[in-house]
């Protein structure tokens, strides 16, 4: 199977966040899946519209359009994480926004792919109360993607994706390991050339904590990451305030596109 027109849309996942920093850029597991299909074939074009914060609402509102106008042959679509860490969320509507993307990108001739969410109750035990809504939301994201032969890379089943290996400090986005594993297993159940099933399997046993290392750990991710996080929702802030899409329009890849990250 080959593409020439990958075209991205997401929230911070997909923009690459925690796999480089605002000063060299942001990899992430979108430009390792389109430096994959350039592999293949150099022609190929790629386009990232995510932009970090966004809301599935807003993902649809501000990226769908300027997708179709690109015309992609593949579509990754990846939202609603940020809904659902927000009290009042509604899995029926982010469901709804993120099908009228399926939907509207599968009319146009694009190959969709979206995922399912891992449990994040196993990442941060103060997200345990999440636990009940990931499921629902992973369950529909299914039965939508089903419905308009949408590709899913389900996550949820592995145990390794919760393993904090896989996570940046921050715990919200996936570490330069976790993005990799990502574009792998996406280039996986794409069947594409070069892919292989070793991004499915578990990572070796880290050395068991300490309770004193555990509860410091705890505490430092509260004070740096947890409260801040709160005071922004607090005052109606978001991260992506101001932000804009880090490849608005299909373009080659290059060697110097990405910074240097970890594999």
């Amino acid at each position: 199977m080959s593409f020439k027109r990958y075209v991205a849309l997401g929230d911070s996942q997909t923009e690459g966040l925690g796999d480089g920093d605002d000063v060299r850029g942001y990899r992430g597991w979108a430009d390792r899946l389109a430096e994959h299909l350039a592999r293949i074939d150099p022609e190929t074009r790629y386009a990232n519209l995510a932009v970090r914060g966004r809301l599935a609402a807003q993902v649809r509102d501000e990226q769908l359009g300027p997708a179709l106008e690109l015309r992609p042959d593949l579509a990754t679509v990846i939202a609603g994480l940020n809904d659902l860490i927000r009290p009042g969320f509604d899995a029926a509507e982010v469901t709804a926004c993120l099908e009228e993307m399926f939907a509207a990108l599968r009319a146009a001739g694009a190959h969709v792919v979206t995922v399912t969410y891992p449990d994040p109750s196993k990442i941060a035990p103060i997200a345990r109360p999440l636990r009940s809504r990931v499921l629902d939301f992973n369950a529909r994201i299914r039965v939508a993607a089903a419905r308009h032969g949408v590709t899913v890379v389900d996550t949820y089943p592995h145990a390794f994706t919760t393993d904090a290996r896989m996570w940046s400090t921050d715990r919200l986005h996936a570490s330069p390991l976790g993005h990799a594993r990502m574009a792998a297993a996406i280039a996986h159940t794409l069947g594409l050339p070069g892919s292989d099933d070793t991004w499915s399997l578990p990572l070796a046993p880290p050395p068991p904590p300490t309770a004193w290392q555990s509860i410091g750990t705890e505490l430092r991710w509260v004070a740096a990451f947890a409260g801040p996080w709160i005071y922004r929702r607090l005052r109606g802030r978001s991260s992506g305030e101001g932000r804009r899409a880090k490849r608005p329009q299909l373009a080659p890849l290059s060697s110097s596109a990405f910074p240097e990250s970890a594999s």
